[in-house]
């Protein structure tokens, strides 16, 4: 599986602003340790036909993409919160609020700022 993140922008993760997450060509979504939404870009807004602002403070597993709320995603998610090791890229397909949408899916955890981030990929 093809980690679609340059090395530049994880490089940056601990200073990405809303307006260079807004300009990748890709989802990123910056969570907590409990899936609370700290950061949503426009890519993953238009592809959930979420508004950032709706987004931002929900939990993206429970209350903005339920349908990633399963073993296969959070599951991975919960599991790289107790290692402390998030690093894993897999395909997965949406399936919530809209038709099913096949993208690649990378979770990652920054230990330089320690912070977590959920990619996004059309595929």
């Amino acid at each position: 599986m093809s980690k679609f993140i340059d090395t530049n922008t994880l490089s940056k993760l601990g200073t990405l602003t809303q307006s260079e997450a807004d300009a990748a060509p890709f989802g990123i979504v910056k969570v907590d340790q409990n899936g609370k939404i700290l950061l949503y870009n426009k890519y993953e807004s238009e592809l959930a036909n979420v508004p950032i602002q709706t987004a931002v403070g929900k939990n993206f597993f429970t209350e903005v993409a339920i349908c990633t709320n399963n073993r296969i995603f959070y599951g991975r998610f919960k599991e790289g919160m107790v290692t402390g090791d998030l690093d894993i890229a897999f395909n997965y397909v949406f399936t919530y609020k809209m038709k099913p949408t096949n993208v690649v899916i990378h979770l990652y955890h920054d230990k330089s700022s320690d912070s977590n981030w959920i990619f996004v990929k059309l595929r």
